[in-house]
């Protein structure tokens, strides 16, 4: 993290919380905080105070790497020399149901 000295505000930390055993990581929003335990404590108190989830990370936001909206196209495009990983190579068991 970079600090400047301007700046007063404590640094943006990400909130992930793990709704139950066995479920993915859900984003839960932020918080600012001087460091990772009272990030911590801050991301309980704000986004699991009614037993929404049963573990929290936190991550300094300036630490995630994400792509950029120029990236839409490009980035996204399925690789067309892969076909094996286009869903129509895959037949659907009759067991499962088709959704409306």
């Amino acid at each position: 993290m970079t600090k400047d000295r301007n700046n007063t505000e404590w640094p943006l930390w990400e909130v992930f919380y793990q709704p139950k055993d066995g479920k993915p990581y859900e984003h839960a929003g932020n918080v600012h905080a001087p460091d990772a335990e009272m990030a911590l404590q801050n991301a309980r108190d704000t986004y699991a105070r009614r037993n929404e989830g049963i573990s929290i990370w936190v991550v300094p936001s300036d630490q995630i790497t994400a792509s950029s909206p120029e990236d839409r196209g490009p980035f996204f495009d399925p690789a067309d020399d892969k076909p094996y990983r286009h869903p129509q190579f895959y037949s659907v068991p009759r067991s499962v149901k088709k959704r409306n």
